[in-house]
């Protein structure tokens, strides 16, 4: 009950809803908290930077039934997707608007709809600010 009302208060004041069962790594950044979800199950890395709009949701059916693991050092732009039982690697960026519903390696740009990788050692250069 004690979470329930915790999330009714984030979704009432910061617009954020975080479901019981999410795991969520330390040094994470919400830079505007307008409709962010992440749901149970899904598992956000370290350093993780979320941006407005964004949901880590589950897919109900198919092969990638299930919640993401996103790991660490991870900036995701406004309003994307990322869905399903897939593997967003170390160091990724994600661009605005990008539905992701496909394994991204470490080291990667991705973006679009559909997802297109595009490898990048610097990939989050200077989007992540201030790492625990």
């Amino acid at each position: 009950m004690i979470l329930k009302l915790i999330n009714h208060r984030l979704i009432s004041k910061y617009g954020f809803f975080l479901e019981s069962g999410g795991q969520v790594g330390p040094g994470l950044k919400v830079l505007n908290t307008s409709l962010i979800i992440i749901n149970a199950g899904a598992e956000v890395g370290e350093n993780c930077t979320l941006s407005q709009g964004v949901t880590i949701g589950v897919a109900n059916r198919g092969k990638r039934k299930g919640c993401p693991v996103i790991g660490d050092n991870v900036w995701i732009g406004p309003y994307s997707m990322i869905v399903g039982k897939i593997k967003i690697g170390n160091n990724v960026w994600i661009g605005p608007n990008s539905y992701i519903n496909i394994d991204v390696p470490d080291n990667s740009r991705v973006f679009g709809n559909p997802p297109q990788i595009l490898p990048d050692e610097n990939a989050v250069k200077d989007y992540i600010i201030n790492p625990v």
